[in-house]
């Protein structure tokens, strides 16, 4: 989902990618990712890769750790030994929810699943291989046109239900891959070190995503509120995850998340 978006973003921006299926590499294989990017020679690397399936990972915490770990490692000391930069891209999962204000770069992390401390992990792994020649990118709620995402998931239960129970007690920022892609290639073009925060402006719960996202498909649909605790899901997740960033103008603004709602339900996506 972002990797497409990132390779039409870098295409638009006039630079010669290379884009890499799961299928074309895996990074937990270190020798492997160390002779592509040797032979590639790119000035810029963004990884994209990752284990996304947050209640997978609780049941296959090795599997999920050996992408979002050491295989987020691979590729960092890879490029670095190749002179290039990295741009990864890390979760607004990093955090377990406790404030009430937005989490800037330099607040204590403190992850809850195996999700979130895999990418915890990732982002150790990228600094340790590439210290000097590395961007992390905490970014939250990605949802696009080149996947299965939540506002997907909900346009196709809208349109064959009347009713919808959804959580609200989870607040976070819905990220289009499409503007964030934009700020990867940017932050590829003039990178920042360490890290950053690049999340759709603004904030919501599920429950005001799915709403706004059931009104900007012209869908007719009641949603009701509902409780994380009721849906016993094997992953915790952060009740409150909004991502701010303490930057500067050197990082990327976002759109806002309805900006991102409204480009994603005009491009005619198609439910999944």
């Amino acid at each position: 989902m972002l990797g497409q978006d990132v390779l039409s973003a870098a295409d638009l921006a006039g630079h010669e990618a290379l884009a890499l299926a799961r299928g074309d590499l895996d990074i937990t294989d270190r020798r492997a990712v160390e002779a592509l990017i040797a032979q590639a020679a790119p000035d810029v690397v963004v990884n994209c890769a990752a284990w996304t399936d947050v209640d997978g990972a609780e049941s296959s915490p090795e599997a999920a750790l050996a992408v979002n770990g050491p295989g987020a490692g691979h590729v960092a000391r890879a490029a670095a030994a190749s002179g290039a930069w990295t741009v990864h891209v890390s979760s607004d999962y990093v955090f377990d929810g406790t404030k009430t204000t937005p989490y800037v770069e330099s607040d204590p992390v403190n992850p809850l699943s195996a999700y979130g401390r895999s990418k915890l992990a990732g982002e150790r792994e990228v600094r340790a291989g590439a210290p000097e020649r590395h961007t992390i990118v905490r970014s939250a709620w990605l949802f696009g046109a080149g996947g299965p995402c939540f506002p997907a998931t909900i346009r196709r239960l809208a349109a064959e239900r009347d009713e919808l129970t959804v959580v609200d007690d989870q607040v976070g920022c819905p990220t289009f891959t499409g503007h964030l892609a934009r700020a990867l290639v940017e932050l590829a073009g003039r990178p920042a070190l360490g890290i950053v925060h690049a999340a759709g402006g603004g904030s919501c719960s599920w429950y005001d995503l799915a709403r706004e996202t059931i009104a900007a498909a012209g869908l007719a649909c009641e949603v009701k509120r509902g409780r994380t605790a009721d849906l016993n899901r094997p992953a915790p997740r952060p009740a409150y995850s909004v991502l701010a960033t303490e930057r500067g103008h050197r990082i990327p603004r976002l759109p806002g998340w309805r900006e991102g709602l409204a480009e994603y339900v005009a491009a005619g996506v198609s439910t999944a």
